[in-house]
């Protein structure tokens, strides 16, 4: 399918060829109709699923349509975007201007942590399209700057997010400012149910879209483990990084601290890295973002929060310094790379201590990993892991039970046991291949 074959107008097909777009993603297919319909929509898509411009490409010609040809008055806020974070907030943002670049529409993005002044000044001149994460808006409408009673379009985006800041309360109070006669659009990548309840009590008669569960992984990212001890994941990943074929390296840690060692790590190394997580700076995030966006820096070290949102184009290599202790979060971060029908390479590292989050990976994602023994800090003790039982069976009292455990097939897979006959896995080596990419929109 061709974007044509949505009934885009002509500049909205203009500004996506001019981004090189070719082809839409699936739940660009499915989304964009419903949009261009004025119905409410929930959408169950996780990151790299091409979400973003499934409710931006659509927003802006409606919004370019229902203006008249002569403006009269000044511009009022007609679309609300509400994301959880500062970078996503500002990835969507360009998003819009990119989309929009041949439409007189103009949009402004807000969010705490940086001076409210540009942003008040900005709002003076008039907006037609405002992204805000819940705290500084809430805040400016408290002072009047702010005024929701125009509002024809409202997207929440990364629902499940919001939840997991603690932001639902807020999400809450920006709904009930809302008029009631609007189009909602309601995204999120898991349907926990406070986020079903939530869905259920602002949408109206949805049209509903799922695409790529979050329990699964694209099949264009090569996964990889390496069993290494916790004091030389260090020199592991230094020697991973001798490749120079790996040209942007996202890394990530569980911790602020973790992050901010292995960024003073790599720099002693003369490796350009850089952290992003929660205590730096707005300013400082940002910087750090671009500089990795335009290739100044080679490694970007985040946390699971920081990195929410992060959307780079040729992003070749996702790693795990540290497994997440919440299996979802592995298909979120691994899913920063091989987007849009890109390749990717994603590898973990995997320490004694972090055997049971492994276990809990290969449980939810249901397919075979690779283990990479051919490197110098191969953990040969690691190969007695922890037992993975069948959803369906009570787990095996004593992890050395012969029928539970890891198994390791001909190719070297590390493999649910109950799985192991039925894995796809591919052997993992080559981690700086070149990645061929089919280009997309991938926000």
């Amino acid at each position: 399918m061709s974007f044509e074959q949505l009934r885009l107008i002509e500049p909205v097909l203009k500004a996506l060829e001019n981004e090189g777009y070719t082809a839409p993603t699936p739940i660009q297919q499915q989304a964009i109709p419903y949009v261009l319909e004025k119905r409410d929509l929930l959408g169950c898509a996780q990151t790299g699923t091409g979400k973003t411009a499934a409710f931006a490409i659509p927003l802006l010609q409606l919004m370019h349509q229902d203006q008249s040809a002569v403006r009269k008055g000044p511009r009022n806020i007609r679309a609300l975007i509400l994301t959880p974070t500062r970078e996503l907030a500002i990835q969507i943002q360009e998003s819009f201007v990119a989309y929009g670049k041949f439409l007189d529409l103009k949009s402004l993005v807000i969010f705490g942590g940086v001076s409210q002044h540009p942003q008040t000044e900005a709002l003076k001149k008039g907006v037609d399209i405002l992204i805000a994460t819940p705290g500084r808006l809430l805040d400016l409408i408290s002072q009047n700057y702010i005024t929701l009673r125009d509002i024809k379009y409202f997207v929440l985006d990364e629902a499940d997010r919001m939840l997991d800041m603690g932001f639902v309360h807020d999400v809450k109070r920006v709904i009930i400012k809302l008029p009631e006669q609007r189009q909602t659009l309601f995204f999120s990548a898991t349907m926990p149910p406070e986020i079903q309840t939530l869905a259920n009590a602002i949408l109206k008669n949805p049209a509903k879209v799922e695409v790529t569960p979050v329990s699964s992984t694209a099949e264009t990212i090569t996964q990889s483990v390496y069993f290494v001890n916790k004091q030389d994941k260090r020199s592991l990943l230094l020697h991973i990084l001798k490749d120079q074929s790996i040209r942007t390296v996202l890394v990530f840690t569980r911790t602020k601290h973790g992050a901010d060692k292995v960024v003073k790590d790599l720099n002693k190394a003369e490796i350009t890295a850089e952290a992003i997580h929660g205590n730096k700076s707005q300013n400082a995030r940002q910087r750090a973002l671009n500089n990795f966006k335009s290739q100044q820096t080679r490694v970007l070290v985040a946390t699971d929060i920081a990195a929410r949102g992060i959307d780079i184009d040729d992003l070749t290599h996702v790693i795990n310094y540290e497994l997440p202790n919440v299996p979802e979060t592995y298909v979120h971060r691994i899913g920063r790379t091989g987007r849009a029908g890109a390749n990717g390479i994603a590898i973990s590292f995997c320490e004694g201590e972090e055997k049971a989050y492994l276990k809990d990976i290969l449980k939810l994602i249901a397919r075979d990993i690779p283990v990479v023994t051919a490197q110098p800090f191969h953990n040969g003790d690691s190969l007695s892991a922890p037992v993975i039982a069948p959803p369906s069976q009570k787990k095996p009292q004593h992890p050395r039970n012969k029928k539970g455990g890891f198994s390791h097939n001909r190719q070297g897979h590390v493999t649910p046991r109950h799985q192991k006959d039925s894995g796809k896995g591919q052997p993992a080596h080559g981690h700086g291949q070149q990645r061929q990419k089919q280009k997309q929109t991938s926000n």
